[in-house]
């Protein structure tokens, strides 16, 4: 190969280098750079031109029709709520996950929702022939005549044919199996990725199509490709959760028309994703009853609370340095707490193991969760059971001391709305929080308060 004829691409942010170098001087990050063949692209074989060819104008904020942005309901309310109340037209959604997590389920139901309502619905699939396609969609239902499918890698030709078709709603499964004749490197490399993504990001802007596009995922859970990649697109959705699991939790990363801290909670059954409209009552089913270390607490993803389950075990070590586990919440956010809990309430916890766990494998890095996390380690240590109609949720200082967090009227109404008779919260709280028949409220300033409360 001759010299030149290969570039370093950051799969980090996609900058571009001469040579290879172990830190990348854009993002500062170490060993991200990769080798691929230089993207030339071939004589003669320009770039189309895009839109009538004639120069565009500004035009003045107040001319603006908002109208032509009304939003689209994709037929389910808990991915509704994720893209912040529905489809907008001409909008770019990137949907990451791990491999067989439901990414092309779930947008095959979004299709047979459209199609239902008379849509143009096109779905481009460069990993699976139609007769797998539609071995799958057998499970899901039936599908109205306006979803048409198509099994094409080209990247030209998949234009053609969307210029042709003009779908209202395009879905491209998936981006990594896209490639342009042009560019002289293998599909799914930083070139590719990044020059199919402008491509269909000029599509959505221009012919005003959503376009739904399948990202895979890295090992490290991020999107394969370059960091741009997320940088391009209007929205980067993730599911999560575990593949043998019935759950799955869909995750807006980043959305320009909407917030980026909601959640759709699925629950994958035989014919397809299933939404759970009620979260907290699903993830507190099996809750054991009067068992020592385990804590009902409330976190809030975006505008909607969650009664979740905290669990601890702490036992005593056999070995020298003490064992800790976190599942769902963040290892040094528990060492920092049991710090806490070892000064302000002289618990002799160096000496003991201590495993902490979210149930129902929600990952969640909320304050509000401190209290529940240290009530479940005292109630475990001290074997106390907590009583099961008892929710808490508030942040934990170094000082031991409860502070206020946001939201704690809609936490509390979601506590009685499931049942709940006693409530321990910041006693900053307090004064936010109106009066609600039927549940008790307890405030609690410091740790030592909210102890005395269980004990």
């Amino acid at each position: 190969m001759k010299k030149g004829a290969t570039v370093f691409f950051c799969q980090n942010c996609g900058f571009e280098s001469a040579k290879w170098a172990g830190q990348c001087p854009a993002c500062r990050e170490w060993n991200t750079f990769a080798e691929e063949p230089k993207a030339v692209r071939q004589k003669g074989s320009g770039s189309k031109k895009s839109g009538t060819g004639t120069v565009k104008t500004p035009v003045s904020l107040k001319n603006i029709d908002s109208k032509d942005h009304t939003r689209i309901s994709t037929g389910m309310a808990e991915l509704d709520q994720v893209l912040g109340g529905g489809i907008v037209p001409g909008s770019l959604v990137l949907v990451g996950g791990d491999p067989g997590i439901g990414k092309s389920t779930l947008l095959l139901q979004v299709c047979r929702n459209l199609s239902e309502r008379l849509l143009k619905v096109l779905y481009i699939s460069g990993e699976e022939s139609l007769q797998q396609i539609k071995m799958r969609a057998l499970r899901i239902g039936s599908f109205q005549d306006t979803l048409k499918l198509l099994c094409e890698t080209n990247l030209s030709d998949v234009e053609d044919v969307v210029l042709k078709e003009k779908p209202q709603v395009l879905i491209i499964d998936s981006i990594q199996t896209m490639y342009q004749e042009e560019i002289s490197s293998a599909p799914g490399s930083v070139s590719q990725v990044r020059e199919a993504t402008g491509v269909l990001m000029r599509l959505a802007k221009e012919q005003n199509i959503t376009i739904f596009i399948v990202g895979h995922v890295t090992k490290e859970g991020t999107v394969a490709g370059p960091r741009v990649l997320e940088h391009m697109v209007d929205t980067v959705l993730y599911f999560e959760g575990d593949r043998h699991a019935s759950y799955r939790i869909l995750r807006g990363v980043k959305n320009r028309f909407g917030s980026t801290n909601e959640i759709g909670v699925f629950e994958m059954q035989e014919a397809g994703l299933k939404e759970v409209p009620n979260p907290s009552e699903y993830m507190l089913s099996g809750k054991p009853e009067g068992a020592s270390g385990s804590v009902v607490a409330c976190a809030m993803e975006g505008t909607r609370p969650m009664l979740l389950e905290v669990q601890a075990l702490v036992c005593r070590t056999n070995f020298g340095l003490p064992r800790r586990t976190a599942a769902g919440m963040d290892y040094n956010r528990v060492n920092l707490l049991m710090a806490v809990l070892e000064k302000r309430l002289n618990l002799p916890l160096s000496g003991y193991d201590a495993y902490v766990n979210i149930a129902g494998g929600l990952r969640l890095s909320e304050p509000a969760l401190d209290l529940g996390l240290v009530l479940a380690v005292i109630s475990s240590y001290k074997d106390i059971p907590v009583s099961g109609k008892t929710i808490v949720f508030g942040e934990v200082g170094l000082s031991g001391e409860v502070r206020a967090v946001s939201m704690a009227q809609q936490r509390v109404q979601e506590a009685k709305k499931l049942g709940f008779t006693q409530v321990i919260l910041p006693q900053s709280s307090l004064e936010q929080v109106k009066s609600i028949s039927g549940i008790r409220l307890v405030g609690a300033a410091t740790v030592k308060d909210a102890l005395k409360v269980i004990s």
